[in-house]
């Protein structure tokens, strides 16, 4: 592999935070879907601890799932044209 140059380094760079940005979101959201409902009834101490254990395990797993896949999905990528406007050789 090459040198990579200033804008594969700032790509780069955009789509480590966009992952980071979404993750976190997702890891947001998985963890109030599952310890949501402690704020809503009354529950047993045993009950309100493993609903927080679960959304913290759910919300890690989500986390780490999201970033591994938008950034196995960004290597992948195809470059860009090396003609700007044209999206393939014989267009």
């Amino acid at each position: 592999m090459g040198r990579r140059t200033q804008a594969d380094r700032d790509a780069m760079t955009v789509e480590i935070g966009y992952a980071l940005i979404s993750a976190t979101l997702v890891a947001a959201l998985a963890f109030g879907a599952i310890a949501g409902p402690k704020l809503m009834f009354t529950m047993s101490y045993a009950a309100e601890r493993g609903l927080l254990v679960a959304g913290g395990a759910a919300a890690a797993i989500a986390f780490v799932v999201r970033v591994v896949t938008v950034l196995w999905r960004f290597s992948r990528a195809p470059g860009q044209p090396s003609q700007p406007g044209r999206t393939s050789p014989d267009s």
